[in-house]
């Protein structure tokens, strides 16, 4: 990858308060994506720039496509799926009952069609928050939840390698990027190990996905990077940096997932901060990379 080609640049200056979750929907040409905060869930439609939003009752932290049509959506403690036209999430289950302080975070659907979302504590700033309150959870298609641990800071990026037989995840106050051994079969996870540690420059590890020649890339919150990392030997291989510094996840879409799309922030900046990022909590579109993503797992339920 030759840094030369790279091109950056902001497609949507949304305002995220915290942008999050970017999908890429082939079917429409769009990017689907959550302001959290806002309770939004959005779709940018690439070809005639058009935004549209739907707002639901709660802090919505993921989007994904879903088989039969439509999305589903993590809202507060609440896997639900979403109707668009009639702007209405339906409730498919809810976890973490006992914990009332408790949402969401990022989620991503497998390649056996199953949703996995995890937990944290509602910050009382960015990355400020009550320790070890999350857990990591899957919906199955037939609508049943499996909770796989608890103990988590901040549920975040997540990914499975190419031939389904890893799932990389991140709790983002480890700093560190994960792997599991995984079976596609009945979704079990088994002997975590770090694959990467985060530098200090790197701040922390936020969303992420895998590209078609199997390695990851990370969102580095507070970094304002993109990182690509081997999980194999450990080694950062290419670091993209924005004109953003609260860069919260990436995806790859467009033509033959040859662009990368990259979602931000701009909860916590002051107004210095803000004069200084005005595209703080924007859409951007990175070309150039020289690698392809792969197309986004649907919901089977």
């Amino acid at each position: 990858m030759t840094m030369s080609s790279i091109k950056i640049e902001c497609v949507l200056p949304e305002n995220c308060q915290c942008g999050e979750s970017p999908v890429w929907e082939e079917a429409s040409n769009s990017l689907l994506f959550v302001d959290i905060p806002a309770k939004k869930v959005c779709r940018w439609d690439s070809l005639t720039k058009q935004v549209q939003r739907v707002t639901v009752d709660a802090p919505v932290s993921s989007v994904a496509l879903r088989q039969s049509g439509d999305y589903v959506a993590t809202i507060g403690t609440k896997f639900c799926a979403l109707n668009w036209k009639e702007q209405s999430a339906v409730v498919l289950a809810t976890v973490d009952n006992d914990k009332k302080n408790n949402r969401f975070n990022d989620g991503k659907v497998d390649p056996a069609g199953r949703y996995f979302a995890g937990t944290m504590a509602e910050e009382t700033a960015p990355a400020v928050l009550e320790r070890h309150q999350g857990a990591l959870y899957s919906l199955f298609p037939d609508h049943h939840v499996k909770k796989y641990f608890d103990q988590v800071d901040i549920s975040n990026g997540l990914d499975w390698s190419l031939d389904h037989k890893i799932f990389y995840y991140i709790d983002s106050l480890s700093y560190s990027v994960d792997a599991f051994d995984y079976d596609l079969q009945t979704g079990q996870i088994s002997n975590r190990r770090s694959v990467y540690k985060l530098e200090k420059e790197e701040q922390i590890p936020d969303g992420m996905c895998i590209d078609a020649e199997g390695k990851l890339w990370v969102a580095c919150y507070n970094g304002g990077r993109v990182i690509r990392l081997d999980p194999v030997t450990g080694k950062r291989l290419h670091t993209v940096k924005l004109p953003v510094d609260k860069t919260t996840s990436c995806c790859f879409g467009g033509k033959n997932y040859s662009e990368m799309y990259v979602t931000c922030a701009r909860d916590g900046m002051d107004p210095e901060g803000l004069l200084r990022q005005p595209e703080a909590g924007g859409i951007f579109k990175i070309t150039g990379l020289g690698v392809k993503g792969i197309a986004p797992y649907s919901y089977a339920g």
